[in-house]
């Protein structure tokens, strides 16, 4: 029988969350994840498998807690506005960097990141009522947005231009 977990896998994960949404993937060694995460490489690899193992629970966790709390947001935005200011000031760093960084070399990955942003795009079709390609050219408007940083004055310019969009 072996011995009990000296640690909560569910924080561990939330961690993993923040450390992948501060790094490119390749660049988090195993030993940051150690070191970041407080958990021997041996309960590592135990537990999630590989580093990859964890990446995939970690993005996840991120789609579970960050990016479904923006989709419940989203029903409630009244005009494309709304829907910006809402998908700019929702914490997707991880989405974005899986989109960018891991999608393009990772099925898997990308099936996830697919799903995650058709979901953003038909939350804003529907509470817009816009037609799909306006919300998914919402969306990419927005996560272009958070890419260049200090979304805050971006988010205002754009807003300005967009009543006649819906």
């Amino acid at each position: 029988m072996g011995r009990p977990r000296a640690f909560d896998e569910d924080e561990v994960v939330r961690a993993a969350v923040d450390l992948f949404g501060g790094r490119p993937y390749d660049g988090v060694s195993v030993d940051d994840l150690v070191s970041h995460l407080g958990v021997h490489r041996n309960s590592l690899y135990k537990t999630f498998g590989s580093k990859r193992g964890l990446y995939l629970m970690a993005l996840r966790r991120h789609l579970t807690d960050d990016v479904r709390p923006l989709l419940d947001a989203l029903v409630g935005a009244s005009d494309a506005a709304a829907a910006l200011r809402l998908v700019t000031s929702a914490d997707l760093r991880l989405l974005l960097l899986a989109t960018i960084e891991r999608a393009p070399a990772d099925e898997e990955v990308a099936s996830e990141v697919t799903a995650a942003l058709a979901a953003v795009d038909q939350a804003i079709s529907d509470a817009l009522g816009v037609s799909a390609d306006l919300a998914a050219a919402l969306t990419a408007a927005a996560l272009g947005i958070l890419l260049r940083g200090n979304p805050d004055d971006a988010t205002i310019a754009l807003a300005q231009h967009l009543d006649p969009l819906t």
